[in-house]
């Protein structure tokens, strides 16, 4: 699949909205707007404390990007951009003028949903839309899952306290729009994940299997039960973030995914 910059756009426009969505969901909250994209701040060592969506609205001021700085300096919490590869590219010299450094990268894929696959469910399994009833149920299988380390690829330049997971993929997925699933093995919660549908774009988020029933096809169908239903709901790209090389990405280019372009992630007031 060719990604051209227009579509990139879309694409990071959906992530910046769900970043906003989710801190907004948070207490002490702040989400400003930044030239297309937000910054935003959830809470202390969050995963949603960045900025997101940059790139394709103008090139932020230097005043603005001064004022978010000191935001964020006075939560005594580093400054991180994600920029795409097809963003504009002054942006990443205006960055690394101010102080940013390169600390690692994240890669995007998607596959159009024109041809999307019928669900793949093997004997014993189920995949349903999951209520706010079993959320508990659901953010445990889900947190497990992410703060398991992948041990394939190039590992990521962060890693989070299991509490300030489960706050952060908490207040992602009950965002408005935002649809879990969960599968059940033999009537147990075995595996969950979620997806959003924005302007035409599937986020597909959050997806883990608990380990007792790994390797049963429990993430295929999460996975082809998602693209089914975002198809059938007029969605016509679905996309997934991965770390570069790493199994999850892996497992999701042998669903028919492409890589799309990559994100470099900068950060400002690196704590040692």
């Amino acid at each position: 699949m060719f990604c051209d910059i227009d579509t990139a756009a879309r694409i990071e426009r959906a992530e910046a909205d769900t970043i906003a969505a989710g801190t907004a969901r948070c207490d002490d909250g702040l989400v400003l707007p930044l030239a297309g994209g937000v910054a935003s701040y959830a809470g202390p060592d969050s995963p949603m404390n960045k900025i997101a969506g940059l790139g394709f609205g103008g090139v932020p001021s230097e005043s603005d990007l001064a004022d978010i700085e000191r935001e964020f300096a006075a939560r005594d919490t580093p400054v991180q951009a994600e920029v795409a590869s097809l963003a504009d590219p002054t942006i990443c010299e205006l960055l690394t003028a101010r102080g940013y450094l390169l600390v690692s990268f994240e890669d995007v894929l998607g596959r159009p949903l024109a041809q999307a696959p019928a669900p793949v469910v093997p004997d014993g399994i189920t995949v349903r839309h999951s209520g706010t009833d079993e959320l508990t149920a659901w953010l445990d299988v889900v947190v497990d899952g992410f703060a398991a380390p992948d041990g394939q690829g190039v590992p990521s330049h962060e890693s989070f306290p299991r509490e300030v997971l489960s706050r952060a993929i908490g207040a992602l997925a009950t965002v408005e729009g935002e649809q879990r699933y969960v599968a059940l093995r033999d009537g147990a919660v075995a595996g969950g994940a979620s997806m959003r549908l924005l302007d035409g774009v599937a986020q597909l988020n959050g997806a883990a299997t608990a380990a007792p029933h790994r390797r049963r096809g429990i993430q295929t169908a999460l996975l082809t039960t998602r693209l089914h239903e975002a198809a059938r709901e007029g969605a016509d790209l679905a996309v997934v973030t991965t770390q570069p090389g790493s199994k999850s990405q892996q497992n999701t280019q042998r669903q028919g995914f492409s890589l799309l372009y990559t994100r470099a992630i900068l950060v400002k007031g690196l704590r040692n």
